[in-house]
């Protein structure tokens, strides 16, 4: 992997990680055009730089990791346990559904599933819940249990947990803002078992290229979650349907 490859894949990282359009998906995708081979060693690299955007969540709500915020981290851990599970027992399986054509699918599927929640499922503005504290363990386990469908290469963890969190009445900046902290246990989960697994496939030139895309990923994550945040204020989710499905129905016409 090149510099700018890993230049390339660190703005798409951090550009995608916290919008509902898949991060992991659009990785593959730029990786095949890239002509990045899907290796252990790539698919590590791909996992760390997601880390990095992780880290901009904490740089961005430095007032939520605090020990004050017990009880918000609770509801938080509750709703990691369900894809912790789940990942851990089918990692190998997973694994094996990174590819082009799964991505494609999966990102017209969640598309339609956007448009129908916007259209139908939304309760109205005056009885969502708009702060993330205020949300219950019931309503962190269902979009724990949301969340795992992310597993699926093409679906977003950003957009599986904001659909889970507007279903169960979450407006749609706390949905977006509980999402962002759910993704701190999650990556730091994943991160911390292809660390302890591949950590001997990085050769020093992987390094640099590793460091390069670390903090690539982790400035434009920084700046995308404020505009999403902004973003939300004015509109929907709408946009992101629309794109998701377009987007997949390129894919599988380019295939």
């Amino acid at each position: 992997m090149t510099i700018f490859d890993s230049v390339i894949l660190g703005i798409i990282e951090g550009f995608t990680e916290f919008l509902p359009i898949s991060s992991t998906g659009h990785l593959i995708v730029a990786s095949e055009f890239l002509g990045i081979n899907q290796t252990d060693t790539t698919k590590a690299y791909q996992v760390i730089i997601q880390f990095a955007a992780i880290l901009a969540v904490v740089f961005n709500y430095k007032d939520k990791f605090t020990i004050k915020k017990i009880d918000l981290w609770a509801k938080i851990f509750l709703a990691f346990i369900p894809i912790g599970g789940v990942g851990f027992i089918f990692s190998s399986e997973i694994k094996t559904l990174f590819s082009v054509e799964v991505v494609a699918v999966m990102f017209i599927v969640g598309g339609v599933i956007f448009l129908v929640v916007e259209k139908f499922f939304i309760p109205t503005e005056k009885i969502l819940i708009d702060d993330v504290e205020q949300v219950t363990l019931k309503q962190s386990l269902i979009i724990g249990f949301a969340q795992v469908f992310a597993l699926i290469p093409g679906t977003s963890r950003a957009g599986a947990t904001i659909i889970g969190a507007l279903l169960v009445g979450l407006s749609r900046k706390a949905s977006a803002e509980f999402s962002f902290l759910l993704a701190f246990p999650v990556m730091c989960a994943v991160t911390a078992y292809d660390l302890l697994k591949h950590y001997h496939e990085f050769s020093n030139d992987n390094l640099v290229a590793l460091a390069v895309g670390f903090i690539v990923s982790f400035i434009v994550a920084y700046l995308t979650i404020k505009l999403f945040l902004v973003f939300l204020e004015r509109f929907t989710f709408v946009a992101f349907g629309i794109y998701r499905i377009i987007f997949g129905a390129l894919l599988l016409i380019l295939l």
